[in-house]
């Protein structure tokens, strides 16, 4: 299931947020926020780039079958890709969260993301019920990703918290 990454509740990141609420430098939150975003940020784009290039095959048709054109323009991975977001909290539960919005998908492919980091993509061929095909991708490419990124994003947050902290004093 394609979970949405978060750098949150730390101690850090919690006592940076009670400071700030204090102190009231809507610069230094603001700062913070960007940092935090902009540390998050190369995981988002290589996420978007990993489902943009993510190779997805099937066994093919076997002699005789019929085929053609898919009845749908929508470039599936694109719009996966395009609703990949980043959010920042400064308050309540602080951090940063990479996550599939799944609002910003049409209702068909909702439940895409987690079907194809399964690695078994089965659906019904050109919209037949009765017919189906499976497809086959590389499994786990969202977790794997976001693995690769975890231990940069945690040092950069954590650089972001002590500058800000010192800031603060």
């Amino acid at each position: 299931m394609v979970q949405g990454f978060r750098i949150t509740g730390t101690g850090q990141l919690l006592e940076l947020a009670a400071r700030l609420r204090r102190a009231g430098h809507e610069n230094i939150r603001q700062s913070y926020t960007r940092r935090i975003r902009r540390a998050a940020e190369p995981l988002q784009r290589d996420l978007q780039d990993k489902i943009r290039h993510l190779e997805i095959s099937s066994p093919g048709r076997g002699g005789g079958k019929r085929g053609g054109a898919s009845p749908t323009t929508r470039p599936l991975r694109a719009t996966i890709a395009d609703a990949i977001r980043i959010s920042v909290r400064t308050t309540g539960n602080p951090g940063a969260r990479v996550w599939v919005d799944k609002g910003r998908l049409p209702p068909d492919l909702r439940r895409m993301p987690d079907v194809i980091n399964s690695g078994r993509i089965r659906h019904p061929v050109f919209g037949n019920r009765r017919r189906w095909a499976t497809q086959t991708a590389t499994p786990l490419w969202w977790d794997r990703t976001i693995r690769a990124h975890t231990d940069r994003i945690t040092r950069e947050v954590s650089r972001v918290a002590d500058d800000v902290r010192r800031r603060l004093e």
